[in-house]
């Protein structure tokens, strides 16, 4: 049974840093591209950041590009989304999601999905 289960939302004042994080488990992630996606109130779901577990390779949104960094830790089995310079537009629940295979998924394209985070940044 796959699991994952994000960790890190709160409330932040504009230009403020968190970092969220994903626990995965149930099975062997190493085929599979970890995304972390966001929801606004009123807003379609949209697509933040992905990592290729295997090599490594990441994606940004160009809206986060340069601000926030998606990375692994093999070891815990987990995966971080370290949020900087966050702007009030940021403010989402954060899910972090799981697609099995080798390209970049599109949002419905995701197997897993967590529970999400709520992250809210105040300007």
């Amino acid at each position: 049974q796959v699991q994952l289960v994000e960790a890190g939302g709160g409330l932040v004042q504009a230009g403020d840093s968190l970092r969220l994080s994903c626990a995965a488990s149930g099975r062997t992630f190493s085929s599979y591209i970890m995304g972390w996606l966001r929801q606004a109130p009123g807003k379609e779901r949209e697509f933040v950041a992905a990592l290729s577990w295997s090599g490594g390779s990441t994606l940004y949104a160009d809206s986060v590009k340069g601000r926030f960094t998606i990375s692994r830790d093999n070891a815990k089995n987990t995966v971080y989304l370290q949020m900087n310079s966050l702007k009030p537009e940021d403010t989402a629940v954060y899910y972090c999601a799981a697609a099995y295979g080798v390209r970049w998924p599109k949002a419905s394209e995701y197997d897993y999905w967590g529970q999400g985070t709520q992250v809210t940044v105040s300007s």
